[in-house]
């Protein structure tokens, strides 16, 4: 009897993980939206915009370059310096 629920409750397991799975890839086929990158300060947080119709190689590079520009431009920004009193 033991033996029987071990196997049934493996088995349900199996078949919420094989749901989850199915899930997760089915939401990776499906195209991104763009995603509008703000040109604040703030913009070093937000994740970058991609095209949708770019192989997953083109899009690498495209979120690569973007990071790099984004580091770029914090780095240029001067450092708030605190008032002395």
């Amino acid at each position: 009897m033991r033996a029987i629920f071990g196997v049934l409750s493996l088995l349900i397991v199996l078949a919420v993980v094989g749901m989850l799975a199915k899930k997760q890839l089915g939401a990776l086929s499906a195209a991104p939206v763009p995603i509008q990158v703000p040109t604040s300060a703030d913009s070093v947080l937000t994740p970058p915009a991609i095209a949708p119709a770019a192989t997953p190689q083109a899009q690498s590079q495209q979120m690569q370059g973007q990071i790099r520009q984004s580091v770029e431009s914090a780095m240029q920004q001067a450092r708030p310096m605190p008032d002395d009193q």
